[in-house]
């Protein structure tokens, strides 16, 4: 990590970074539960077309016809919606870091995410982060997913900054050594603290917790 060229661009993975994961292992196996289906069957039949689901070229009506609803079920489309979407939470400290960021150094922010079209709408809506992103590069957009070097170039486009100005902040490794294998000096989200370090040593630091120190020391 270096100070030596000035970061004036954030790419941010969506969930694991901002918000929970939107729809990833372990919410499809408590999902299954929850509605007690066959745990290997819809995992199976979510393997076979998640991809192009993720990549837009499929509705999540399509998506749950092909995985969930080929067959009669005792619950309706709208109740498993309304479970899926609710599992997204947000992870609040980095989701209150970035704007804090962008306002102090006038950052561009750019989502580089693999996610599915109406989930990702949802939780940009929900969780306001059209408040403060100023592109967002998604999977279901673009037509083409993470690891797709592609997808790194096209952010990189829609910033219209040097990549010696970009820093990728990624919470999967296999994704973060694809960016910096591009020339996009990164960070692998682990938890909030150490990630905060990591953006101090980039030359980002965020002084809100020294203001809180000062704050309580007055009072």
């Amino acid at each position: 990590m270096t100070k030596a060229t000035p970061i004036t661009c954030l790419f941010l993975d969506i969930g694991g970074v901002l918000l929970t994961n939107g729809w990833d292992h372990a919410i499809r196996e408590r999902t299954a539960k929850h509605f007690k289906l066959d745990w290997a069957e819809m995992e199976g039949r979510h393997n076979l077309t998640f991809d192009t689901y993720e990549e837009g070229k499929i509705t999540l009506k399509d998506y749950l016809d092909r995985v969930i609803f080929y067959k009669k079920r005792a619950f309706t489309f709208a109740e498993f919606r309304s479970y899926m979407f609710a599992q997204s939470k947000p992870c609040m400290p980095m989701l209150e870091l970035i704007p804090r960021l962008k306002a102090k150094y006038g950052l561009k922010i750019i989502v580089v995410s693999n996610e599915s079209r109406e989930l990702n709408s949802y939780r940009i809506r929900t969780f306001k982060l059209d408040g403060f992103v100023d592109s967002f590069i998604s999977s279901c957009y673009v037509h083409i997913r993470k690891p797709d070097t592609d997808l790194f170039r096209l952010a990189l486009d829609m910033a219209q900054a040097p990549i010696g100005q970009v820093l990728y902040i990624e919470n999967t490794p296999m994704f973060v050594q694809v960016a910096e294998n591009l020339g996009i000096r990164s960070i692998l989200h682990t938890d909030y603290h150490s990630t905060k370090t990591k953006l101090a040593a980039f030359g980002l630091p965020d002084d809100a917790d020294a203001r809180k120190g000062l704050g309580a020391q007055g009072e």
